[in-house]
Parts: C-alpha cells; structure tokens; sequence
C-alpha cells in the first residue's frame, strides 16, 4: 500500500517525499490558481529516477463542467496541458475536481461538458494519464459532491476511462456519511484509483472544505483508517504540515502487515 502527502514545495518533490518517508507524494505542475502552461519541470529526470510514485493535481482554476465558454474551454485546454505535464514526470495520474454550472442551470449541461472532454481528447489518441476526477465538498450545482451526482456523472464518462479520487473530508462535508463509503462509491463508479485521506475542521454537511490532520478533526480517525483499508489505493495525504508526519505514523500502524 502507497501512502504519502501533496508536497506544498514542488520545487523539490523527491526530496520533500523523502524527507517524510512516503511512498508517494501529490504536487501541482504550475500554479493553481492562474491558468499558466506547465514548464518542464526542473527535476524531471529525479522524479521518473525515483522509486517514489507521484501523482499530479490539476490547478484550482479548472472547471471542465462550465457553461461558461471563456471558462470550459480554457479548463479544456489546462487538463490537456497538465495532463501531459504529469506523463513528463511519470505520474499516475491527474487529479480534477468535479467542478460545477451556476445556480439556475442544467447540471446535465455540466455533466454533457465532462463527457466532451474526454470524447473530444479521444480523437487526438486520448490522454496520456488516467484523469481522477474527485468529489467535491459543496455547491448544490456541482457534478460531484452527492452521491447520486457521481452517478450521474459516471454514466456519462465511466466508459470512457475516466478515474476517481476519494477525498474524505470532501465527502463529509458534503453530508455522505463515511461509514461504508468505499461500497457505496465503488457502486458508483467501479473503483477508487486515490484517496485524499484528511479530516474536517468543520461539521458534518458543512459544505465546508477545510482539512485537519488526522487526530484533530470532527471526523473519528478509526473510521478514516478504515477508508483506507478498504479501498486498496494510493493515499495521499493533503492534512496540515506541522502534523503530517503523525498522520503518515498513524496510516503505518493501522495499515501494518496489509500488501
């Protein structure tokens, strides 16, 4: 089992994975909250060197769900720019957030713009990382923060290769409860390619998306060790730094003897 943390200094993300002692560290391949193109990165050649795994996480900016034409075709543009930033490096993976249609509008619309992104991208050869698409925290008019949302959503783009990230806090603040949720999402979707292990500063269906570490939230620690023995994927913490090695510690003891 891979566990580690997003690693907030990506200058250096092998040495910072390192230093933890993960076997698989997250990182952002340009700015998330501008729409920059990915320039190589500079340690290209250590991270693909590397036995640690890495997975990318696509900027913030991104909303491939968008009504909005001067903002779905950028994201458009972004996830396939990211996505082949994160094959550079030899990742797993490209994380996306469900994203969402304003208020007033047809979520169908939103969940149809998804379906485009990969059908659109499958006439160029596909792309070249699997996408994992993560469920969302609030918004009553986005495409992943309910249950049934997801479903929605994987009818339109389950077959088309399109992965997914379980984030826990995101859930529980969503209002889906965490008992069972690996069933209940695998139901859904037919898998989990990565977990975002982290707990809540908030209450439950808080629509609120604040992490804390482990020990620290409103989320009891057994039920988020037992997400992560249940789903059998990657886990990557996204927990405050100043108590992540404790939570890598804690994911160790309750992980030990599982492959």
């Amino acid at each position: 089992m891979r566990i580690g943390a997003h690693v907030r200094q990506d200058d250096n993300p092998i040495g910072h994975g390192e230093e933890l002692g993960a076997d698989i560290v997250q990182l952002f391949v340009t700015d998330p909250q501008k729409w920059n193109k990915p320039d190589p990165h500079p340690r290209a050649e250590q991270i693909l060197a590397s036995p640690i795994d890495v997975v990318v996480h696509s900027s913030y900016v991104i909303n491939v769900a968008s009504l909005n034409n001067r903002l779905r075709m950028p994201s458009r543009k972004a996830v396939s720019e990211q996505a082949q930033a994160a094959a550079d490096i030899g990742a797993i993976g490209l994380v996306v957030h469900g994203g969402h249609v304003r208020q007033g509008e047809d979520p169908a619309e939103g969940i149809s713009n998804w379906r485009k992104l990969f059908t659109r991208q499958a006439d160029k050869g596909g792309f070249p990382v699997p996408i994992l698409i993560e469920n969302t925290a609030g918004g009553d008019a986005a495409m992943a923060r309910y249950f049934d949302d997801i479903g929605r959503l994987w009818d339109a783009v389950g077959d088309l290769g399109a992965g997914f990230c379980l984030d826990t806090c995101h859930a529980w603040a969503a209002g889906e409860d965490l008992v069972g949720v690996v069933e209940r999402i695998k139901a859904i979707t037919g898998r989990i390619d990565l977990v975002h292990l982290n707990n809540s500063r908030d209450e439950f269906d808080s629509a609120r998306d604040r992490h804390a570490n482990i020990a620290d939230g409103t989320i009891d620690s057994e039920l988020l060790a037992e997400v992560v023995r249940t789903a059998q994927a990657p886990v990557i913490l996204e927990t405050p730094a100043g108590g992540m090695a404790e939570d890598l510690a804690y994911l160790r003891e309750v992980t030990a003897g599982q492959p």
